[in-house]
């Protein structure tokens, strides 16, 4: 048996989005049927990022295990042959057999593109959004610079059913136009559900005139989803590609208004330690944040985590588990404290 990876690029006007649905064709359906008429045996993979009905991509991730023969590195071109024109399989590579593209970290780039002119360009019109309102850039340029960094996202995104933790680090997010032509590139660690179409909807507003570039924040402020502008279109999306971490940061930052830490990854693949520094935290956003950065450390090998809370060290012990997590003071360093996965 081995696990094969593949990058994947499609145009997703005709389908369903990623994931099987029972509503209509998806990627992931006629991948599995291609691999299987192909492989002479039963594949289901497992896709990086399950994209919308509509939405593009030049580089999504997917990885499947089989039995048969045939080299990796081929089976790209074998399959090409038999999947329909607007799918096709860039790379095929074999990974270790506990490679999984969603528990990897890595860095996601989407670009959502707007053809902003009096007249749509038809030759455009399954891969851009039409937006007949002037826009201007160097308003959706400012507007998109309260973005950066790590926030809570829970404004731009559109609930689901289950709870689901709403900060997310965004790297870049770029505003470029070419012609008539306006490309919104956004790297980040991760999105949630719809947050670059409402994204993209709200530096639109801001871009018309609606919204003052300065409103952004406020919307961020709320972490309310009224606040913030219209989902996009999903036909204007593509994931455009998925870079993963080949070596483990050693250390991460996270600061905004409401808080600042650093996370020390020295020791994990030498001791099995992290540390964790808070400098200072809303006491709202405390135990979130406890929860997220523990996790983080102990998904990327961590099976102990020293921590210390530079404002008021007793938020840690204050008699409740954090999650998953009980701490008690270290009894080998003096002001820290430790638990274990």
């Amino acid at each position: 048996m081995k696990r094969v990876k593949m990058i994947v690029a499609y145009d997703g006007t005709n389908y369903c989005g990623w994931q099987l649905q029972n509503n209509g064709v998806t990627i992931e359906e006629v991948l599995n049927k291609a691999l299987t008429d192909l492989l002479k045996e039963p594949v289901a993979v497992i896709g990086a990022s399950r994209t919308d009905s509509g939405v593009h991509s030049e580089g999504n991730v997917a990885v499947f295990d089989t039995e048969n023969r045939m080299p990796a590195d081929k089976i790209c071109f074998a399959l090409n042959q038999r999947l329909p024109d607007d799918i096709r399989v860039l790379q095929s590579e074999e990974v270790s057999p506990d490679y999984h593209p969603r528990k990897q970290n890595c860095v996601k780039t989407y670009e959502y593109r707007i053809m902003n002119r009096k007249i749509e360009i038809p030759t455009m019109r399954l891969y851009s959004y039409f937006c007949y309102f002037p826009l201007d850039v160097e308003l959706m340029k400012k507007g998109a610079a309260y973005l950066v960094g790590e926030h809570d996202f829970k404004s731009f995104c559109t609930a689901r059913g289950q709870a689901e933790e709403t900060v997310r680090t965004i790297y870049s997010l770029d505003v470029e136009k070419s012609g008539d032509l306006i490309t919104l590139r956004i790297k980040g660690s991760g999105f949630l559900y719809n947050m670059v179409r409402i994204i993209a909807g709200t530096l639109m507003k801001v871009g018309m005139g609606v919204y003052p570039p300065g409103h952004v924040e406020k919307i961020l402020d709320a972490r309310d989803r009224n606040e913030a502008g219209p989902k996009a279109a999903a036909k204007g999306l593509t994931l455009m590609s998925l870079e993963y971490e080949k070596e483990l940061e050693q250390e991460i930052k996270g600061e905004n208004k409401e808080w600042s830490y650093t996370l020390s990854q020295e020791e994990i693949v030498s001791k099995g330690k992290a540390r964790l520094i808070i400098h200072r935290c809303r006491e709202e956003d405390f135990e979130r944040l406890l929860i997220r950065v523990v996790h983080q450390a102990v998904r990327n090998g961590a099976g102990t985590v020293y921590v210390k809370d530079e404002e008021n060290a007793e938020r840690i012990i204050s008699g409740k588990s954090y999650g998953f997590y009980v701490f008690h003071s270290s009894d080998e360093e003096q002001g820290w404290y430790v638990t274990q996965k």
